[in-house]
């Protein structure tokens, strides 16, 4: 992209982007699912890890009258986890649906709002010497942030439809065990960019680049 084509005007904000109506839901939505599979592991590493209620189902079923080992409570307690993690799969799902909408989104939206052009207009900002270097140069990184979470959305989809149909495809345990590790490598890796793009709207909402957040409720559109 021609860097003398981009504006640099200082009243002019570069960072106020348009989003189209599609591009809008598939963010909210991609929040939904996300926000969902967190819940659901953040639930079954705490309320229902099976090894730290075995105590609890052999206690209620104590006040029945009921006596049961500590194999039989396991295998009682770890059956609701079991349940929480098809929800989890379910999640799962959405966003490999969700992450292929995106690829499908990108090939239809006006040139102006793809993200490989808008990718080539943060690099082309980010040249620009003038008051605004530093700001440029900040929504370039921001940028490119967003490529990485899609990669990073990608090996996540990609690691949990492994998962999920490891069996049917003759996937062998260890490599089971392998794409499992990786997995949740990745998710951390997602939930600390999600931590650092909350924290990064808060500032650019309290800075001259507001107006992320409206932009996607309403698009930025007169």
């Amino acid at each position: 992209m021609d860097q003398k084509n981009i504006s640099a005007n200082p009243e002019t904000s570069p960072f106020l982007q348009q989003h189209s109506a599609s591009l809008r839901i598939w963010h909210w939505l991609t929040f939904l699912f996300i926000t969902g599979s967190i819940v659901t592991v953040l639930i079954n590493s705490t309320l229902l890890s099976p090894r730290d209620n075995i105590k609890l189902v052999q206690e209620q079923l104590s006040k029945k009258g009921v006596t049961v080992t500590n194999e039989q409570a396991f295998a009682v307690s770890h059956e609701y986890e079991d349940k929480m993690w098809d929800i989890h799969k379910y999640f799962g799902f959405g966003l490999a649906i969700l992450f292929l909408s995106r690829v499908v989104i990108e090939f239809t939206q006006p040139d102006e709002e793809k993200l490989r052009n808008r990718l080539k207009k943060a690099i082309a900002l980010s040249k620009i010497k003038d008051s605004r270097s530093a700001e440029y140069k900040h929504y370039m990184r921001v940028k490119q942030s967003y490529l990485l979470f899609f990669v990073l959305l990608f090996l996540m989809v990609l690691t949990g439809l492994g998962m999920a149909f490891g069996r049917d495809l003759g996937i062998s345990r260890e490599i089971h065990g392998g794409i499992k590790n990786v997995h949740a490598f990745v998710q951390y890796l997602i939930y600390g960019f999600i931590v650092l793009h909350l924290g990064g709207v808060i500032l650019a909402e309290n800075s001259r680049m507001r107006g992320i957040v409206s932009g996607m409720i309403h698009g930025n559109r007169s």
